[in-house]
């Protein structure tokens, strides 16, 4: 991992979207459409080369190969992302978890580690995990 270049905080935006999808070892369609989706028009990705998705993908699937990869990943994004940013990784977590209409434990789990990791305040995640539902809630 030492020879790759330093993340971008988009690319550090990416990989908390890759990392709730795959941590329950299935990636579904619909949260890869969410993810593809999300940096398709949000404006904080509005100058991101989407070609470092893959990259970024690649790079979160090695790390949950190795024994702490999981602190390895946190340390990244925590390095990328700044502070202000921290809330817009946690919706866009909760929008990737979301986008299937369903969740599992393995995934409600990651949300959790991604809420305290990245110090999301427990009143602003509730208000962001309801939008989430919202957003996602099926007729």
């Amino acid at each position: 991992m030492s020879d790759t270049p330093p993340m971008s905080p988009q690319d550090a935006l990416v990989a908390v979207m890759v990392a709730c999808s795959a941590s329950d070892q299935n990636m579904r369609t619909a949260e890869l459409v969410a993810i593809q989706r999300m940096v398709n028009h949000m404006p904080v990705f509005a100058t991101y080369d989407q070609d470092r998705i893959r990259r970024i993908s690649q790079i979160v699937f090695d790390l949950f190969e190795e024994e702490d990869g999981l602190d390895a990943l946190f340390g990244l994004i925590r390095e990328a992302l700044p502070e202000r940013l921290n809330e817009t990784a946690y919706a866009l977590a909760c929008d990737v978890v979301t986008a299937d209409g369903k969740h599992n434990e393995v995934e409600l789990r990651m949300l959790e580690e991604v809420r305290e990791e990245l110090k999301v305040d427990r009143l602003h995640a509730a208000a962001i995990e309801w939008g989430a539902r919202v957003r996602h809630m099926k007729p």
